[in-house]
């Protein structure tokens, strides 16, 4: 399993923090280093380009770009923008994002959302190829071909639900996903994904996984920190179907806190549940907890 940072600057309000911590991620020899595209805060696949041309020697990646409010057409040429910046060094991570802002913010259907999904796909997986795409939907219509010399990116998928994981399987490179245990992972999220993607001819896909992490001796701070800090999650329906399917009351649960034995044990079950790659999302709201947590999953690659 390889093992990526996701920022917790992606935000874009202290752009040399960010600049840093990404260096420091590629110094220390991480696989990957990821960042949200959070609403109505900075344009994630700009910052990467950004960060990118001072950063070498680590992969970034999107985790993940909501599809509603962005064509295809407009996603594909910011997706092979950010890979003509990197130098191929990116990977797009998109998804539907959740009813409550695809309507409430937005103002778009969420009526058919595999059907939005599937015909989003048809559209952009050709673009990125270079292919001429003619793609007449019944939401998504898209007509025309890039002009973008660089490598295509690899796509992968945020998918939850067994119809979106076949899609993932079918269509994409894999998945990255968030606030998903260890054994659904191993149960659900990997075997429907493979079975999808063996049937259609395809590579095993990767599984990407972001996870809260604080390596800490006080583990009863570092719950509550983490009830607090991503409440949100254990209220969106998609993700709160993931608790519930792995017993879990909510995100603080879900989080690797604890010593770093306790740490390994749980990292050791992800890779044994068939996790490719972690997307470490450090939560130490102090610099001494990022860290140790820093260090210990330097300590892993």
């Amino acid at each position: 399993m390889q093992i990526g940072i996701f920022s917790s600057y992606a935000d874009g309000r202290d752009l040399d923090r960010l600049i840093a911590d990404a260096a420091d991620a590629a110094e220390r020899g991480f696989a990957s280093y990821w960042l949200s595209q959070i609403v109505q805060q900075a344009e994630a696949m700009q910052l990467i380009g950004v960060v990118a041309q001072q950063v070498p020697d680590i992969r970034f990646g999107t985790s993940v770009v909501p599809t509603y409010p962005r064509h295809p057409m407009v996603m594909a040429e910011q997706a092979m923008t950010a890979s003509l910046l990197t130098g191929g060094r990116f990977t797009l991570g998109i998804g539907l994002s959740h009813q409550v802002v695809v309507e409430g913010m937005w103002g778009h259907s969420w009526a058919k959302p595999v059907r939005h999904a599937r015909e989003y796909l048809d559209a952009l997986m050709p673009l990125l190829r270079g292919e001429v795409v003619r793609a007449e939907g019944e939401e998504i219509v898209a007509r025309g071909q890039l002009a973008i010399d660089a490598p295509t990116p690899p796509v992968l998928f945020a998918a939850l639900g067994p119809q979106m994981l076949k899609l993932a399987g079918e269509r994409c490179d894999g998945t990255i996903l968030w606030m998903t245990g260890a054994g659904t992972i191993r149960d659900h999220t990997v075997p429907t994904i493979n079975e999808a993607a063996e049937a259609a001819g395809r590579p095993t896909p990767e599984i990407a996984a972001g996870f809260p992490i604080w390596v800490t001796d006080d583990v009863d701070t570092a719950r509550a920190t983490a009830a607090k800090t991503f409440a949100i999650y254990g209220q969106l329906p998609s993700y709160r179907a993931m608790l519930d399917r792995e017993g879990l009351e909510g995100p603080a649960d879900l989080a690797i806190v604890g010593d770093e034995a306790t740490c390994a044990d749980r990292l050791d079950e992800l890779v044994a549940a068939g996790v490719t790659q972690l997307a470490a999302s450090e939560f130490a709201p102090d610099d001494e907890g990022r860290s140790r947590t820093r260090a210990f999953l330097a300590s892993r690659l």
